[in-house]
């Protein structure tokens, strides 16, 4: 049987309908690590053995008093992360794993996107808005995305956030729905006690791309925006997209 790794953590989510997803994906044999209790100490050995991984973690951040402070990787886990790629075996990154591990430059520019909580070099924070409903429209003859509707609903949480289209293939977008500063709210804001809040925040036009494989990666590397909640986890479109991006990036298709 194929072994999938699942990396979770720093970032609520509804584990019952989550395992639900995760049991729709076809015939997995699965081990789920937690960040931090067990995700990065436990992680090394399965990243490099695991047939196909699943990053579904924002891991790196400790949120309290209205502030955030962040961290980088064990160097144990980030060198088990590049030997995994650079040896060719490769990954699934969903949701709000683009805001994870906000000091390790490297695994966002393999990624081709970073979600920020707080301003800083980069420009401003980013935004975020909850129970979006778009059109999920598939731009991409891909192993991926093969099979799926040309067009398909989809309610759930989008980012805006700094997304580098130039590294990075395009598999579907977001119609019904504008990526512009006054459709989202301030992380930041949220961060420092203040949800839903846009007031007297600015960011500049999003990408709509919601899923998308890296250019830039040694290895098959595919993004999903989706996967904020059981609404999504149950869309029988998200799991057909992320049950392909696992069999793909794991090597079982072309």
């Amino acid at each position: 049987m194929r072994a999938l790794l699942v990396l979770s953590g720093g970032h609520p989510y509804e584990a019952g309908p989550f395992d639900e997803l995760l049991a729709s994906l076809g015939d997995w044999e699965i081990t789920h690590l937690v960040h931090p209790e067990g995700g990065e100490a436990d992680a090394a050995g399965a990243i490099r053995e695991a047939h196909a991984l699943l990053f579904y973690d924002m891991a790196g951040y400790s949120f309290g008093e209205g502030a955030v402070s962040t961290r980088p990787p064990s160097p144990a886990l980030r060198e088990a992360i590049a030997a995994r790629f650079a040896s060719g075996k490769g990954a699934v990154a969903m949701h709000h794993a683009i805001a994870g591990w906000a000091e390790w430059p490297q695994w966002h520019a393999w990624l081709g996107g970073q979600f920020h909580y707080q301003p800083g070099p980069h420009g401003l924070d980013s935004g975020y808005r909850h129970d979006v409903a778009y059109t999920a429209q598939v731009i991409a003859d891909h192993p991926v995305t093969r099979g799926l509707p040309a067009r398909f609903p989809v309610t759930d949480e989008l980012y805006l956030c700094p997304i580098d289209e130039t590294a990075l293939t395009p598999l579907i977008r977001a119609e019904g729905f504008a990526f512009t500063a006054g459709n989202f709210y301030s992380a930041a804001q949220a961060v420092a006690g203040a949800m839903f809040s846009n007031a007297g925040w600015e960011h500049p036009q999003g990408s709509n791309c919601v899923a998308w494989e890296s250019r830039t990666c040694p290895a098959p590397l595919v993004y999903l925006q989706c996967g904020d909640g059981p609404a999504t986890y149950a869309n029988p479109h998200v799991r057909q997209l992320l049950a392909q991006a696992l069999d793909y990036t794991s090597g079982a298709t072309p």
